[in-house]
């Protein structure tokens, strides 16, 4: 299937479907880049730490060395502080060993005391420290090694020129104050070959100042290692101190100990650490003093492994977040579209006329209340056709129960005529002017309006009322009053006229000459209200009820039809607030009350 097809099957229409699409690439982008991010962030402080722990274990190193050539170094200025014992110095370095000693003699037989001795003095360093491989004192001038081992030995090793290259080399490496030691030395005191460094320092004539030799002493290695084994971090790659000449003194991988340092000139070229050849990671410390350096390389592959395992758990976590993030919106959204399919379906079968349809929805949010909504409309619409339709039905019953006996309102109407001119041309006036107001009421009702107003209702009772006025003559009146602005508003045909048709059958008193009926029509808020009073006979207690209880239950009484047929279409058409409301005294009158809602001109 075509990705065209695809869009416009399941997405061009499909709000919710764009929204899960819309709603994942945000997040997809958002959790992928703050993923990046805090693989970055996280990596850089992991490379951070680990470059840490290489700097301490660089510090260790050097702290080590750099403590042994300070040792070294004051080795060398307590004897210049000592006079006597800074003149025995210069003395063994300049004369033979048996001179030295008959010196001493002299001095003990002259001065009658023990002058210090250069020898012992040096043989109790070696206590002072146990990492001493070996101590030496060389004589310039004499080509000759004074050793000490660590087994507190002492011995007088010859180092003519003629005979070995140890004078050369003691020239050469005059200046290096930590380097390896020299092979040649080594073989001339018998000592192992293991890692060793060494350090050196010039010896002069206190009086003089002239150089007269130097003091090495050999220190192991095996301390550095365990300096290092201390360290509860893991340190990569190899730590490497090398002398001022590129000579590698220590290597804590082992490998190049002894000889030229491969990256000498990048590291001496560079000033600050950073990346050197073959990808490795460079921190590096000098010690000024002691001319060595300390390296730590750590090749690029190695650190980058050391956060693998970062990027692998960043990655779940982040598929993890992504498939969560997307999932549970998903399944919420989804929710919210099938409650939506299904209002739409409900829309549609209400469309085709299914008015019963409804949505069970018991929910509180937004598609619960539209859906609540859509059923109380729905309710409201039911009741409304009902209502609508049944008042037409009442109105139309009511009408052809008025016009039953019209066969041909003409001809009704032609007749009426000439009757009320024969009347009037014999001099019976009154029975003419009732002819007439029968014809217009007749007409009135037999007449079809568009649109029907209080003041054609007035009018019809006026021409009902003024029937009976010339019929019993003084014996009876009426009146009817209506407030200012409410003539033209909108009103129910025939719905006053049954009221007073009512008092005419059954209240009024012929043997009365004050029967008066009024009609009084006043605004009441939203109401219009239409009372009917009269002094008539009145009702009785018994037959009110009965009256009350038909209109509302009609099949509890089947009499009381013009009133039932007012209070049933005036509550069908607006509802229950509308309606008749009846009043009456036996033998005092009766008050009938319609009313109207308020809805504008007709």
């Amino acid at each position: 299937m075509r990705l065209g097809s695809l869009y416009g099957k399941y997405i061009k229409n499909n709000l919710f479907m764009k929204i899960i699409l819309l709603f994942a690439l945000i997040t997809i982008v958002t959790i992928i880049t703050f993923s990046y991010l805090m693989y970055l962030s996280m990596s850089q402080s992991a490379l951070q730490r680990q470059l840490d722990v290489q700097r301490r274990a660089m510090e260790s190193v050097s702290g080590y060395i750099g403590g042994k050539y300070e040792s070294v170094q004051t080795m060398m200025v307590n004897v210049y502080r000592d006079e006597e014992l800074a003149f025995n110095l210069s003395y063994l370095m300049e004369n033979p060993y048996p001179e030295y000693v008959e010196h001493r003699l002299d001095k003990y037989y002259n001065d009658n005391s023990t002058s210090t001795d250069v020898v012992q003095f040096f043989r109790n360093r070696l206590d002072d420290d146990r990492d001493i491989r070996s101590l030496m004192l060389y004589s310039a001038e004499l080509q000759q090694l004074y050793t000490f081992n660590d087994a507190r030995q002492f011995k007088i090793v010859s180092a003519n020129a003629a005979n070995s290259f140890i004078p050369d080399a003691m020239y050469l490496e005059e200046d290096s104050n930590v380097s390896i030691p020299n092979v040649w030395v080594k073989k001339a005191i018998d000592l192992e070959d293991q890692p060793l460094f060494s350090v050196r320092v010039p010896v002069n004539n206190k009086q003089s100042l002239r150089n007269i030799g130097q003091l090495l002493v050999y220190f192991e290695s095996n301390e550095l290692m365990e300096n290092l084994a201390r360290f509860e971090e893991k340190i990569m790659g190899s730590i490497v101190v090398l002398s001022a000449d590129g000579d590698v003194i220590f290597d804590s991988s082992g490998r190049g100990y002894g000889g030229k340092y491969p990256y000498f000139e990048q590291v001496s070229a560079s000033l600050s650490d950073g990346e050197v050849a073959d990808n490795f990671i460079m921190n590096k410390s000098m010690h000024t003093q002691g001319g060595f350096t300390v390296l730590s390389m750590v090749p690029k592959a190695e650190l980058e492994a050391s956060y693998v395992g970062l990027r692998r758990t960043i990655v779940t976590i982040s598929s993890i977040c992504i498939f969560f993030t997307i999932l549970i919106p998903s399944l919420f959204i989804g929710n919210f579209a099938k409650r939506t399919h299904n209002i739409i379906r409900f829309t549609r079968k209400v469309k085709q006329g299914d008015l019963s349809a409804r949505i069970e929805d018991v929910k509180e949010d937004e598609l619960g209340q539209i859906s609540k909504s859509f059923n109380d409309m729905l309710e409201e619409l039911n009741q409304y056709i009902d209502r609508v339709y049944k008042a037409e039905i009442k109105q139309k019953h009511t009408e052809l129960a008025a016009l039953e006996a019209r066969v041909n309102p003409h001809f009704l109407y032609n007749t009426l005529e000439v009757i009320r001119m024969r009347a009037v041309s014999q001099g019976a006036g009154d029975v003419g002017e009732m002819i007439y107001s029968l014809s217009v009421l007749f007409k009135s009702y037999v007449q079809q309006k568009p649109n029907y107003t209080l003041q054609d209702e007035l009018e019809a009772c006026r021409l009902y009322l003024e029937l009976f006025r010339i019929r019993y003559k003084d014996k009876f009146a009426y009146d009817i009053r209506c407030e200012p602005g409410l003539k033209g508003k909108a009103a129910l045909k025939m719905s006053l006229q049954p009221v007073i048709e009512n008092y005419i059958l059954h209240g009024l008193r012929t043997d009365r000459h004050d029967n008066r009926i009024e009609i009084a029509v006043r605004k009441d808020g939203d109401l219009i209200r239409a009372e009917v009073t009269d002094n008539g006979k009145g009702i009785e207690p018994g037959r009110m009820e009965e009256i009350r209880r038909g209109l509302d239950d009609p099949d509890a009484n089947a009499e009381s039809f013009g009133l039932r047929s007012i209070h049933e279409r005036l509550r069908l058409l607006y509802g229950p607030g509308y309606g008749i409301e009846i009043e009456s005294t036996p033998e005092e009158g009766t008050t009938v009350t319609v009313l109207y809602p308020d809805i504008g001109e007709a």
